[in-house]
């Protein structure tokens, strides 16, 4: 029976081993994935710049918007990285979880609007009717943020009830023991 439960132990042990080195290696992939980005941007913006009709302009909020990608994917491999592949456990507390995804959300979001910004110039100097798509990226944008937002509220909404749970147990026993009289010394 101890020589089952020894096995069972060891395999999952080696299950979580495998889980953290995939993890791991995901998140490298992620790194370099971000790099390249900003790589490519670089050359991207320096063809531009060696071209007499490349437009300075786009190519600058092309780059822009390829370095926030960039950021927005180096987050994501950091993550997997830390919580994954480094800790290897889950969120002990609502408030850790809640910092993160917003970190996450809000460069997702940052991403959102500036690709919606770079559509928005590109689709202005062509054709108006073009607008749709930058509008609709616009308002995905827009719900993100409001999701985000509610969100935000609720959870901390939560937060601060399992708090204001946790705390009342004490100070309960806080005020008995104030409340109960001393023994007074004889004599």
């Amino acid at each position: 029976m101890a020589g089952g439960k020894h096995n069972k132990a060891r395999s999952i042990e080696l299950i979580e081993f495998v889980a953290r080195a995939i993890f791991g290696l995901i998140s490298l992939v992620l790194v370099l994935l971000s790099v390249g980005l900003i790589v490519y941007s670089a050359f991207q913006l320096g063809a531009i710049m060696l071209d007499p009709e490349g437009s300075i302009g786009v190519g600058l909020l092309d780059a822009v918007g390829y370095t926030v990608i960039a950021i927005a994917v180096f987050d994501v491999g950091k993550y997997l990285l830390e919580e994954e592949a480094i800790r290897a456990r889950e969120m002990r507390q609502a408030s850790e979880a809640r910092r993160s995804l917003t970190k996450f959300i809000s460069t997702i979001a940052i991403a959102v609007f500036l690709e919606a910004l770079v559509a928005v110039f590109e689709a202005g100097k062509d054709d108006v009717r073009l607008m749709l798509y930058p509008t609709l990226l616009l308002l995905a944008g827009v719900a993100i943020i409001v999701g985000l937002g509610v969100y935000q509220r609720l959870s901390a909404s939560v937060e601060n009830e399992v708090a204001d749970d946790d705390d009342e147990p004490i100070a309960d026993a806080n005020t008995r023991k104030a409340a109960k009289p001393k023994p007074r010394k004889a004599g």
